[in-house]
């Protein structure tokens, strides 16, 4: 069965909605939940999760928040943190692996972190058996893609295209696929561009998808109650789940 992961920024509208939201996408087909911590300049992001980020901000997000929420998430569905580089960093990146590793965090996926930079922060993922997630880009050349897959864990987020979340872009992305998987039996998950017009095409070859704008696009809505987000992003997840395991 491929796999569905599901990106929402964390205490967007708020903390305990953010709790709500994760186990609800967790009983409709999603698999694992990527916590987005919210950054003043999310530069991998498109539009929507940036307006997101800067609205998570504006109501006081603290790192102590993302923490609390995971606490309670981590133990039922699968839970990975999203965060650009700084955000680890300004945390103390060492306390802040172990501490994801005490409440149940099983991965990190920063985007901004190059390979080799995140080659001196292996053995602390590795100790606290904690994955930090590998990226594979169309830019890549090939030597490159060995490298970076060798050792890669749990899933790698294969950028579908050269740009940012959100836009929908439409690459055919089987040779780049194949370019990978001659390298590596992990698992490859397509990220970028993915929505429920696009996941059933963008999956195919590959072993996930991971979609964050289409879900945020329903937070930003500020009309719908907290019970209506939910229910609209529950059947969304349980829509592109069906999707991607359709043949």
């Amino acid at each position: 069965m491929k796999k569905l992961v599901a990106y929402i920024t964390s205490c967007y509208p708020e903390k305990n909605f953010s709790i709500d939201l994760a186990f609800a996408l967790g009983e409709n087909g999603v698999d694992s939940i990527e916590l987005g911590i919210p950054f003043s300049d999310p530069v991998a992001d498109g539009p929507l999760i940036e307006l997101a980020n800067h609205k998570a901000l504006q109501l006081g997000f603290k790192f102590k928040d993302l923490v609390e929420i995971s606490t309670q998430i981590a133990p039922k569905v699968d839970t990975l943190w999203m965060g650009y580089f700084n955000s680890f960093y300004q945390q103390n990146i060492e306390q802040i692996i172990q501490k994801a590793h005490s409440i149940g965090v099983n991965g990190f996926i920063i985007p901004d972190l190059p390979h080799e930079e995140s080659a001196k922060y292996q053995s602390l993922f590795d100790l606290n058996n904690v994955t930090n997630i590998t990226f594979v880009a169309p830019t890549d050349p090939q030597e490159r893609i060995k490298e970076i897959v060798q050792n890669s864990k749990k899933f790698i987020y294969m950028v579908a295209y050269t740009g940012i979340t959100g836009s929908g872009k439409s690459e055919d992305l089987q040779p780049f696929l194949a370019s990978i998987k001659q390298y590596t039996d992990t698992p490859v998950y397509v990220g970028f561009g993915v929505n429920q017009k696009t996941a059933k095409a963008k999956v195919q070859g590959a072993d996930g998808v991971i979609v964050g704008s289409a879900f945020i696009d329903i937070l930003l809505k500020e009309e719908l109650s907290y019970s209506k987000k939910i229910e609209l992003c529950s059947s969304l997840a349980k829509n592109i789940k069906d999707q991607i395991n359709t043949i």
